[in-house]
Formats: C-alpha cells, structure tokens, sequence
C-alpha cells in the first residue's frame, strides 16, 4: 500500500475530498441494493417532505441539473413511484407527485441509507457522529451563502 504524502495527509480539504469518494461508493451501493440512485432519493424526499412540485423546483431543491431531474423522473415515473401530471395553471409545465409505492421505495431507501451511515461512521460514537454532522453544516453553510 503506497503512503499519502505527509503534506496532504493532514489537510481537511484532501481528507473530505478521500471520504466523500468513499461514501460516494457506499451510498451508490447501498441504494443499488434497493433498485435505486441517489438522485431518485434526492426527488422522492423532496416530494415527501415539501409536496407536489414542477420539474423546476425540483431541481432547485435537489440541486439537480434539469436533464438530471427530468431523466430521473422518467425513470421513477416508469416504476410508479411518482406521478407526472400538467400543471393546471401553465400547461407547459408538468408537476410532480409521490405515490404510494414512491413512499415504500423512500422507506426502503432510507433503510439503505441509515446503514450507509452506520458503516461510513463505524468507528465514531454517537457523540463524535453528530459533533462531526453540525461542523459539516456549519462548513457547508457557510460556504453556500458566499
């Protein structure tokens, strides 16, 4: 196994940049694991947590390229987990909407994920998991609004 250089080693910027291409990894898995993308995770929470939304807020929301957003809502839409209808006050627009089996397949993610975090955290206890949660929002925070 090669060793890290020492003058990297150490730095925040290279450690998160290493760990963030690891949970990358887990998370893929473990959502592929359920028949599933991280982008599909991203709409589904979006449509439980705020409701119905345009394929543009969706994007916005999610931070999502359009493409991206369209692309994956075609492919849930195939699955039946949420619904595409005209939006009735601008037809050229289309809203989306969670169904049922949208709402089983978010448990079922969200089971995949809350492993994803139990093997990406293994070694942390539960006090060190969130300390190190609340400094991440603070860093990430921080940086969106500059």
């Amino acid at each position: 196994m090669e060793e890290t250089p020492a003058r990297l080693a150490g730095r925040p910027s290279w450690l998160l940049t290493q760990l963030a291409v690891h949970a990358h990894r887990l998370a893929s898995d473990g959502f592929g694991e359920v028949g599933a993308r991280g982008y599909h995770y991203r709409i589904l929470a979006a449509l439980a947590e705020f409701g119905v939304a345009s394929q543009a807020e969706l994007g916005r929301r999610c931070n999502m390229d359009r493409s991206d957003v369209v692309a994956a809502v075609n492919e849930l839409a195939g699955r039946g987990f949420v619904e595409r209808t005209p939006d009735p006050d601008d037809r050229r627009r289309n809203l989306v909407t969670l169904t049922p089996a949208g709402e089983g397949q978010l448990r079922r993610m969200d089971r995949a994920l809350d492993k994803v975090q139990e093997d990406l955290l293994e070694p942390l206890p539960a006090e060190e998991r969130r300390t190190l949660a609340d400094l991440l929002t603070r860093l990430l925070a921080h940086h969106r609004r500059g």
